[in-house]
């Protein structure tokens, strides 16, 4: 018990609390802007980004891992508070906390292992490119002095590593923040701050118990709302996890990560903050600023926290050419460079997949529709890739009884392929169809086999089935009807 409590949250406390200062100062001027999108006041927002990032530290199930209010979710958002107003919102946050505690216990955690390398790569790829196209605002008609300050952060994230033991001490992406502040406050330059993003809170956040009518009225009113901010929260942080997974060289525990996700937004609808998730882009800060455990994504919490409360005048004053610096660091960090020099090398049907993903989440500036596009794309290359893993060989045995020995999978894809391959024309008195090394899926297979059956004997054949695996015949023993004169009739009184 101690040892896990020291791996979770002490094996690597410099480097997580550096991480999660870098953090939290990242984490202001995304949590304002989120709240803009939603239509709410910032401190919803920040407010959301510390309750999730301090409460998943302790209830999450992947360690190193930033959870707070993200743009996916905020989109979904938008008309609720526009009808509504913000009580509906916070009723709609606490909802979606409760959908995916359920969603946890039932495992929906494990529907993870259904998406495809080249679906993750899409998202990442397409995450990458949103993260970038949201910097550009910051560099559009502005002065000289951005773009020269922008150059010189990304300078210092690039080059500060190679720094003699300074360079393995502190993160890069400080360094940029505290140093390009540093140089606009005394050279005094007149540049857009995080200040200049909105206005800040003064005050802790306090419980409050959102201001609704407790009836079935409010529950169809939030209900939708709420079932769409479960989905895309947890298909976002399951897909990061995953990410972080990879960057750390560990695994997570997805369906506590459900949980942990549905406790953070349950506190941070009552404390007055709106729903949130995993963010891949803080994630990845996170990481490569040295953070690994739980301790950084607490921290991050509690330093934003402390940042917007106490230490407002001075938070104000960073640049926010410092913070896209950061960002477009994150952006080149996050796209995978060879998936693009792989698009030759890979099967078309996996290149496909991937671009897909990424165009239909940089379309609709939604990761789920890009996820879900993307998992139904390969699951239909797979099917028409599976289907084609099929024959029906025809021989004849030694007393001259016609065989049909089946291989391969029998499924909807391939049902059609299976009914065509058998002679329905040949005179035989007797038929042996072999499927020894054959399995039927669904009940699609197991139609289709009743229809060579039924077909075969209407032209005088007996036919004998042998070899079904104990599957196979289950499902042919509960579904089939080529002994049912009935449902022989049924089946076939179409055609």
């Amino acid at each position: 018990m101690i040892q896990t409590i020291k791996e979770n949250w002490f094996s690597n406390v410099r480097g997580d609390v550096l991480a999660g200062l870098v953090v939290a100062l990242a984490l202001v001027p995304e949590a304002i802007a989120f709240s803009i999108i939603a239509g709410v006041d910032p401190k919803v927002g920040l407010y959301a980004s510390f309750c999730i990032a301090v409460v998943i530290a302790f209830t999450g199930g992947r360690p190193g891992m930033i959870s707070a209010a993200t743009g996916a979710m905020a989109l979904l958002m938008v008309t609720l508070v526009k009808e509504h107003g913000l009580e509906y919102l916070l009723a709609a946050t606490v909802l979606t906390g409760v959908l995916q505690i359920i969603a946890g216990y039932i495992k929906l955690g494990n529907l993870m292992r259904f998406v495809s390398r080249s679906v993750v790569t899409g998202f990442v790829n397409a995450l990458a490119i949103l993260i970038f196209m949201a910097q550009l605002p910051e560099l559009t008609n502005v002065t000289w002095h951005v773009y020269a300050m922008t150059l010189a952060g990304l300078g210092i994230i690039y080059l500060f590593p190679y720094v003699p033991l300074l360079g393995r001490l502190l993160p890069s992406p400080l360094v940029c923040i505290v140093s390009l502040t540093a140089v606009a406050l005394i050279w005094g330059i007149d540049i857009r701050t995080v200040g200049d993003m909105g206005e800040l809170p003064d005050t802790l956040p306090i419980f409050l118990w959102p201001d609704v009518p407790l009836n079935l009225e409010t529950l169809r009113i939030i209900f939708p709302y709420s079932v769409m901010l479960m989905l895309v929260g947890l298909l976002e942080s399951m897909m990061t996890a995953t990410i972080v997974d990879e960057l750390t060289d560990t695994q997570s525990d997805k369906n506590r990560e459900c949980k942990g996700q549905g406790v953070a937004n349950m506190v941070s609808g009552v404390f007055g903050g709106m729903a949130g998730c995993a963010m891949i882009g803080q994630s990845i800060i996170n990481v490569k600023s040295g953070g690994r455990t739980r301790l950084s994504t607490l921290v991050a919490g509690v330093f934003l926290l402390i940042l917007v409360v106490f230490l407002a005048d001075w938070l104000t004053a960073i640049p926010m050419a410092a913070l896209v610096a950061v960002m477009i660091m994150v952006s080149i960090g996050t796209f995978n460079w060879d998936s693009v020099l792989n698009l030759k090398k890979h099967p078309l049907s996996t290149s496909i997949v991937m671009l897909s993903t990424v165009v239909v989440v940089i379309a609709t500036h939604n990761l789920a529709y890009g996820v879900f596009a993307g998992v139904s794309l390969a699951a239909l290359f797979f099917a028409n890739k599976l289907g084609h893993y099929l024959r029906v060989i025809k021989t004849q045995n030694e007393e001259g009884v016609r065989v049909y020995q089946v291989q391969g999978q029998v499924f909807f894809a391939s049902s059609t392929q299976f009914m065509a391959a058998f002679d329905y024309k040949e005179v035989a008195e007797k038929i042996i169809i072999d499927l020894t090394e054959a399995h039927f899926w669904d009940i699609t297979a197991v139609e289709s086999l009743d229809r060579v059956i039924i077909k075969l004997r209407r032209e005088g054949a007996d036919v004998e089935l042998i070899g079904l695996n104990q599957a196979s015949a289950t499902l042919v023993d509960r579904f089939g009807v080529h002994d049912d004169p009935k449902g022989v009739e049924k089946l076939m009184g179409g055609h």
